[in-house]
């Protein structure tokens, strides 16, 4: 392969970088909000780089989203492409579209040892599938499956927008605030960037309390210098994600592992590691015994989805 370009577009920005040698180069990440289309986007990200766009052999686009057929609408931004039209504005032959946990599980394949804190001691059961799991502008899920002779697979799906589980007195206080609001509640409205301001409002709202924050990073800071309230919001937030990852953990049959990635949970690694978060993972009543060795690790690499956009395009070119 002489120079492909490989992108992971989530709700809130897109990440662009060129693939040379099997290693990714002069990354950037552009707002989505900047730019209409994702053509215009990585037009952009081509001149900032100085790349022709002649030079380009192959694109790999990992997108937030179920992805088939020639139309493709992102999940969470305004960005929409159709395979054929984008191929003939951008001069390609063909386009790679994957899900972005697709590219996440694979990116995983590709983590260092210094780019994993662990959070919770184990041993990766052999041959087993490992699960692949994060908050950010939404809540993606993903399953990385070995494969016979090697390799990995990544099983991706829709699993943030599971119902969210109740798992206390509190939280059935919770949802029912939630369920007022909202009808509906999947797991992604609590558990994402945005989710905790949600989360935040909800937990006001049934307590009578005034909202003094409005905005995920101002709940946050204030949990992190103590403030009672937002403490235990970020608290729930962290036990909520340890059931939601449990669940997950049963259905898949994951004892080989628990990846947590995305945007926000490594911007309160130290509280998250002390929060009730391992606890929740395992409150499975007769099956709490399935997690006793579960490792689960939380991801610091930078780019973990560009990454994983090129190992897939490196195997469709290879033909593995």
């Amino acid at each position: 392969m002489k120079t492909a370009l490989v992108g992971d577009i989530g709700g809130t920005n897109a990440r662009f970088a060129l693939w040379r040698d099997q290693r990714i180069e002069q990354i950037r990440v552009l707002p989505t909000a900047d730019h209409a289309r994702p053509e215009l986007a990585i037009r952009a990200y081509l001149d900032e780089v100085g790349q022709p766009l002649d030079a380009l052999e192959a694109v790999c686009l990992a997108c937030a989203g179920p992805v088939s057929g020639d139309h493709f609408r992102f999940t969470n931004n305004h960005w929409q492409l159709s395979r054929q039209a984008f191929c003939r504005e951008l001069g390609l032959k063909d386009l790679l579209l994957i899900n972005d946990f697709t590219a996440m599980a694979l990116g995983m394949t590709r983590l260092r040892d210094d780019e994993r804190v662990t959070v919770r001691e184990g041993e990766p059961e052999p041959g087993r599938p490992r699960l692949v799991i994060g908050p950010g502008t939404g809540l993606g899920v993903a399953g990385l499956l070995p494969l016979v002779g090697g390799g990995w697979r990544a099983l991706p799906g829709e699993g943030g927008h599971i119902c969210l589980p109740i798992g206390s007195e509190r939280e059935a206080a919770i949802w029912t605030q939630l369920h007022r609001a909202q009808g509906h509640v999947n797991a992604e409205a609590v558990l994402s960037g945005p989710g905790l301001l949600t989360l935040y409002r909800a937990c006001c709202a049934l307590d009578g309390r005034a909202a003094e924050h409005d905005s995920p990073a101002g709940i946050t800071k204030a949990a992190l210098a103590g403030e009672p309230y937002a403490v235990a919001v970020l608290e729930q937030f962290c036990r909520w994600l340890g059931r939601i990852v449990g669940d997950n953990v049963l259905t898949l049959g994951a004892r080989g592992g628990v990846y947590i990635v995305g945007g926000v949970v490594p911007r309160f690694a130290e509280f998250f590691m002390h929060s009730g978060f391992c606890d929740a993972l395992c409150e499975k009543g007769q099956m709490s015994g399935y997690f006793d060795r579960l490792p689960v690790w939380l991801v610091t690499a930078p780019y973990p989805g560009l990454e994983g956009a090129g190992v897939a395009l490196q195997s469709l070119l290879e033909g593995v």
